[in-house]
Parts: structure tokens; sequence; C-alpha cells
């Protein structure tokens, strides 16, 4: 008899769930990352990645690596003054450390957690001429904010000489990015998001401007050079070993959306927020405003004083785990994510059975069981 535990399925906004079909396209032998069979590998993905996220014209870095590390590659590479760092939680306060860990001058322009970005701050900021980079994040997974680009890219495309960088690790391919429209220099992700990969390969899409910006600044780093990723980028290669088997399901996964219809694949993840949103307005209070909550991870506040620890480990038992609240927000708050594999039915799911182990439908929604702390 198998001694294997139970598959525990997450509600988490990374890793979330792969598809067993994925890991069999990643479980393909193994080639050589500077044979030929390899560098169409590369180049089918590229071209796919350049459909998927609206960016005929950009370049299509795939590095071994969190998204975290191409962040530092693109402050290292574009920031020759200033940059500006937009913060409205845990993930674009990263953005700001990680340039005053690398030297770089920046600047703080802080929101409310659980707040939206301030456009009008943002031009007031860039109007100094202070600043030749801004970093924002689309999908700020610690609130569940989602930033809305297109207001952003009004007021950035009024100030040619900065180069934009964009966080989008829980909201790439979770909802469509028109990265070249929006005039977006620099946009990144991590697959284990909702492109449904296990861990362990990040992606960006890289615009000539923010190319021509790297070769100006003298000091860029080693593993994320930007130039040394163009020079093997010709021969569809990477300066340094690839993650080739999460390469193989990328490939196979850009497969399966392109088939399956982009448009389809979003209004899947509208459906999925729009349910728990629903949910949780009824039973608790939303974190962000309405219309600025993210389509991929809801972040809900825990309004009842209630144990999401708790809740877990109860939850554990039926092979389903959610999220706390992220860092200052734990227990404050908690989070359902709806991206990757995941379905409607799987949202509807975890959701009756958080209401039945906190009873929130009991005695008027207000009696709650030992699970909850004792509320």
């Amino acid at each position: 008899m198998s001694s294997q535990k139970p598959h525990v399925k997450l509600f988490i906004p990374g890793p979330t769930e792969v598809a067993p079909e994925v890991f069999e396209a990643m479980s393909k032998p193994m080639i050589g990352h500077r044979q030929k069979v390899y560098s169409d590998l590369q180049k089918q993905i590229k071209e796919k990645l350049k459909a998927v996220l609206f960016a005929p014209n950009h370049m299509m870095f795939l590095s071994a690596s969190s998204a975290t590390g191409l962040m530092e590659g693109f402050l290292r590479n574009c920031t020759a003054k200033r940059n500006l760092s937009c913060i409205c939680g845990a993930f674009s306060l990263r953005w700001h450390e990680i340039a005053i860990g690398n030297g770089k001058e920046a600047d703080a322009l802080n929101v409310e957690w659980g707040q939206p970005y301030d456009t009008n701050a943002i031009d007031k900021a860039l109007a100094t001429g202070k600043y030749d980079t801004i970093t924002t994040v689309y999908n700020e997974t610690s609130t569940g904010v989602k930033n809305d680009l297109e207001a952003l890219s009004k007021v950035i495309k009024k100030y040619p000489d900065v180069i934009w960088g964009v966080d989008a690790v829980s909201g790439m391919m979770g909802a469509k990015i028109e990265t070249e429209k929006l005039g977006i220099d620099f946009l990144v992700a991590s697959v284990q998001k909702c492109f449904a990969l296990p861990p362990g390969l990040a992606i960006a899409a890289i615009s000539n401007r923010a190319m021509e910006r790297a070769k100006s600044i003298p000091t860029r780093g080693y593993y994320f050079d930007f130039i040394d990723y163009a020079k093997y980028d010709a021969k569809d290669q990477t300066p340094a070993t690839p993650a080739i088997s999460l390469l193989n399901g990328l490939n196979f996964q850009l497969d399966r959306f392109i088939k399956d219809g982009l448009e389809n694949r979003f209004r899947k993840y509208d459906e999925m927020a729009e349910y728990v949103r629903n949910w949780a307005e009824k039973f608790f209070a939303l974190y962000p405003p309405r219309h600025a909550s993210s389509q991929t991870v809801t972040c809900i506040k825990n309004t009842r004083n209630l144990n999401v620890s708790d809740l877990n480990k109860k939850l554990a038992e039926r092979n389903l785990h959610i999220s706390n609240g992220y860092g200052d927000l734990k227990e404050k708050t908690f989070r359902i994510a709806h991206m990757g594999e995941l379905t409607l039915a799987d949202i509807k799911e975890v959701l009756s059975v958080v209401e039945e182990i906190w009873q929130l439908n009991k005695n008027g929604n207000e009696k709650c069981c030992s699970a909850c702390g004792g509320h």
C-alpha cells in the first residue's frame, strides 16, 4: 500500500496547481542547451510569448531564476540616474529594496496598503525630471490590489526618458496585458502563478528603449546583464544554463493557451474572481476597493477576527489550503487565489468548506466553531 500523502489542492498565490499533462511535457529527455534542438525550442517559446503578451517587438528573456532576479536586472541595467519606486504593498516595496540594495538612487512613493496607485502623485513626481526609471506592480499579491495599467500608461508616456518596469508576477496570463500598446519597457513574471508551472523560471518582455538604456550603463552586473542576454538571444540561447524541463512545460502551456483562446482564459479568471468577491462581501469585506481588486487573488478583511491558521489546519484534513495574510496583514486578512489550473468548481468547493468549518451560515452568520479561536 502506498504511503504517499494525498495531494493538497492549493488556493494560494503561487506555487499553484500543475496539471498532470504539464508534468508529462516536462519529462521529455534532456537536451544540450547549445544544441540546435534547444535553440529551436527557445525560438518557438519566444514567438508565442510575443503573441500572448501583445509585444511583437519586445525581446523575451528566459531566466532560470525567480522574477526577483530579473527585477534586479532591470534596475541594474536601466537606472542611470534615479528610480521612482511606487509602493502599494510588500512586493512593490521589494522593487525599492532591490534598488537600494544595488546602490541605486531611489525614492519611495507610497500609498496606503490596500489602495491602488495615485496617478496624480506619480505624474507630479515624474514632472520633477529627477527620475529615469519607474517601478510599479500590476497585481500586488500581498494586498489583492490590481493597478490600472492604462491610467499609468497615460501618465508615464508623458515622460519619454523614463523607462517603465512592471512586476506582473501574479497577473501575467491572468489578465490581458497589451505590453507594447501600453508602452511598458520591462514586464516580468514567474511561471508558478498563472502559467501553472512549477517554480524556477522567470520571463521578461523588454523593449528596445530599455535595451538602448542598458548599453549606456557601465556596470550591469553579471548574471542579469541584458546586453549579454541579447548576444545569446540572437542565437536563441541563454548566457547561463536554462531550465530546460520547465521550458518544455512552458512551450506546452503556451500551445494550450493559444488553442483554448486567450479571451476564454481571461474570462475564466474574471468569473472566478467575481465569485470570490461576492462571497467575501457576503461574509466579510474586501481589503482593496472592489474596482481595484485582482483577477487572480482576492484579499479578504478578517472582519470576524477568526483564526486563519487554525482554519488551514482544518482545511488540510480536506486536502485544501488557502493563504493567510502577508506579513503584517497575517490574520488581519486572508487570501483566496484563483489562478493557474483552478476552475470555478474548485473555487466553489473550497469556499463551501470554509463556510462549513467556520459555520458562517449558522445563527445569522454569527456563531463559529472552535477552529475560529472561540469566536
